[in-house]
């Protein structure tokens, strides 16, 4: 099949829009000459439990998914009985972007808190530690974090360490969604080791799709005995992939070498040049009218926009509007567009990827200059 998308087309919506890596294209294409076994039994998957066990320490276990939906409620269900709930920020995907799955699917209750910058904090787990052996009360067993969050802030090692450790001593477990996870390592200059396992996480979701894979996660457990029955929640929450040795492989392209972290380093770098360079254009009063909501800490841009400049915008490089939908197409298409604010105040989100370049990032803000200017 010949190409029949614009390839000079270029969007800060999503890191989901971008391609696949070619290193991961590469690994894809390596591991498909011969036979394998199916469903996990290959040796693409075997390396992957020895990357994982590089980065976050032995004894754990890696289960690849299909996606990041999966992975967090796979992973979560095996954290929880059936009157389990999940202490989570209001803005969490698992709250607001996947359709309802981690309680449709999974079972468990979401209990959700209101935040200012999407992190939970060890009072957020107090306010809603109550209710214990009270039948008409879902049980708060699990505290969900998101790393980076959905409104592209950062927890420190420290505080991840304040939440676990408040969570543990109240009986919780810890749950951490890492769809974003590599450009959270890539801001802290850490080891993924270091806000994970080390500071007391119990299970974790790997995102690969974000980073440049073309769809591979992996529910990693770092705590055998948080989990129970994730080998069989994986199956019947059809999470299993019969040809898993292609999403290991992914993975493995991603994690094994520095993949993961050049990638992430870039696409942070191209949020922090854009933003640089929209201050600059504020400055200089080359940019009017547009403001900043969330300190941007990783590969997203959050800002506020006047009137009416957001459409015009949109008609050179796709982006979302951010909060509940308005009723455009824009607002309707993706998995991970919506969190605090809204289009009530002209909020938008701008995502940068493994592959946005630095004249991606000129010629966006010389049309934002433009259309502030009019």
């Amino acid at each position: 099949m010949s190409t029949i998308h614009d390839r000079g087309l270029r969007g800060f919506a999503s890191d989901n829009y971008a391609g696949v890596h070619p290193e991961v294209l590469a690994a894809i294409a390596a591991a498909n000459d011969g036979h394998q076994v199916a469903y996990g039994e290959d040796v693409y998957t075997a390396r992957l439990q020895e990357v994982f066990a590089r980065h976050f320490g032995e004894g754990i276990q890696a289960f690849p998914v299909f996606n990041g939906t999966g992975a967090n409620v796979v992973g979560l269900q095996s954290m929880l009985p059936r009157w389990g709930g999940v202490i989570c920020a209001d803005t969490a995907h698992i709250n607001i972007d996947e359709g309802g799955a981690p309680e449709r699917i999974g079972g468990m209750k979401l209990l959700a808190l209101p935040t200012d910058d999407g992190k939970l904090t060890p009072e957020h787990i107090d306010r809603d530690d109550w209710g214990w052996q009270d039948e008409h009360r879902a049980q708060p067993l699990v505290v969900s974090v998101t790393q980076s969050t959905e409104l592209g802030t950062l927890y420190s090692v420290e505080e991840l360490r304040a939440i676990a450790d408040r969570a543990h001593a109240q009986g919780m477990l810890v749950h951490l969604d890492g769809a974003r996870i590599a450009n959270a390592a890539a801001a802290l200059d850490v080891p993924l080791r270091a806000f994970t396992r080390d500071v007391g996480v119990d299970v974790l979701s790997v995102g690969g799709t974000k980073n440049g894979a073309m769809g591979a996660e992996a529910i990693v457990v770092l705590n055998p005995a948080a989990s129970a029955g994730l080998l069989y929640g994986r199956k019947f929450n059809m999470q299993l992939a019969s040809k898993m040795r292609f999403i290991s492989a992914q993975l493995v392209a991603l994690f094994e070498g520095d993949l993961w972290l050049r990638s992430a380093r870039h696409a942070n770098a191209m949020a922090a040049r854009l933003r640089s360079e929209i201050e600059a254009g504020i400055a200089a009063g080359e940019i009017r009218g547009v403001g900043f909501t969330q300190r941007t800490e990783v590969n997203g841009v959050f800002a506020t926009l006047p009137p009416g400049v957001a459409d015009r915008l949109r008609e050179s490089f796709r982006f979302y509007d951010w909060g509940p939908a308005s009723g455009g197409s824009d607002q309707r298409d993706s998995d991970d567009r919506r969190g605090g604010g809204g289009p009530s105040r002209g909020e938008v989100r701008w995502m940068c990827s493994f592959d946005t370049q630095p004249e991606d990032v000129d010629a966006f803000v010389a049309e934002l200059a433009r259309l502030t200017r009019a």
